[in-house]
């Protein structure tokens, strides 16, 4: 895997590791009622998908220099600078659409399982 790519799955994935801690967390604070506890974590994880989406629409004008793969690269993997701004920006796009995909997934199916709680238990 190429260090720019390495270093866009790191930060994101990290970053959506996070948010996931935290949705979970909540979903056990919720844990009284299942029903809720799901469908809370669904819609977060949807808004979550959401955000990541807006952020992949952004991510070819931000500049290179402000963004966490800049900073995370070695002084020997950062790209030309000529070159930095396509290169840095085309690939937290793509990371973006792909981590958002997997949260579109995730809120998928813990929407269904709130559907299936309620169905099941009220």
């Amino acid at each position: 895997m190429d260090p720019v790519e390495r270093a866009a799955h790191v930060s994101v994935g990290r970053a959506c590791a996070f948010c996931g801690l935290t949705i979970f967390c909540f979903m056990a604070g919720f844990s009284f009622d299942p029903h809720l506890s799901a469908r809370f974590g669904g819609m977060v994880a949807l808004v979550v998908a959401i955000v990541l989406m807006m952020k992949a629409y952004v991510a070819p004008t931000k500049p290179y220099k402000q963004t966490e793969v800049w900073l995370i690269l070695n002084e020997d993997e950062k790209p030309a600078p000529e070159n930095a701004q396509a290169l840095i920006g085309g690939i937290l796009r793509r990371v973006f659409i792909e981590y958002a995909r997997y949260c579109a997934f995730a809120a998928a199916a813990l929407l269904a399982t709130s559907a299936l709680f309620r169905l099941l238990f009220e």
